[in-house]
């Protein structure tokens, strides 16, 4: 279990560390979340990246004076605004992953088919279960916390159970 967690961790500092010191990587990456959204604010991006929210600021600025995204004043928050790609900044999103495929499988061109297959199911397995847990997690965290049988809150008064 030690050695998974160990190679999991690695390989996500590997792709972090590209997102962080590769333009390329890190315009993808924002890409792919403004995708997602039909039209986002810059600080829900910043809050999903966990990063802060002037990185995400400066590179949505380069992103829009190449063209790839563009702002709207916010319907429900005249203070807010929204960000999203436009039709250069889908293309430009397009031939980054196009790109990352091809890097991805010089990674892999040694293995079987079977391999990536069998690599592509178990990783797909471990994020539902990582999500599955986070879910609970959320709900039992949104529930408050547990407290012991039987005891009552201060203050309660005697005889009366006091409310969950």
């Amino acid at each position: 279990m030690q050695s998974m967690v160990v190679a999991l961790f690695t390989l996500i500092g590997g792709v972090e560390r590209a997102r962080r010191q590769k333009k390329a990587a890190a315009a993808l990456d924002l890409l792919q979340v403004i995708a997602a959204g039909n039209g986002v604010r810059p600080s829900s991006i910043a809050d999903q990246r966990s990063v802060d929210r002037s990185l995400v600021t400066r590179q949505l600025h380069e992103l829009e004076d190449a063209g790839y995204v563009e702002f709207a004043g916010d319907p429900d928050d005249g203070r807010s605004w929204l960000v999203a790609l436009t039709p250069a900044g889908r293309e430009e999103m397009r031939r980054l992953q196009e790109a990352g495929l091809v890097r991805f499988a010089l990674f892999v061109a040694d293995w079987e088919p079977a391999e990536v297959r069998r690599l592509t199911e178990l990783l797909e397995k471990l994020g539902s279960s990582m999500a599955g847990v986070a879910s609970r997690e959320n709900e039992a965290a949104s529930a408050g916390p547990a407290r012991p049988p039987g005891r009552r809150r201060r203050g309660a008064a005697r005889g009366k159970e006091s409310p969950p």
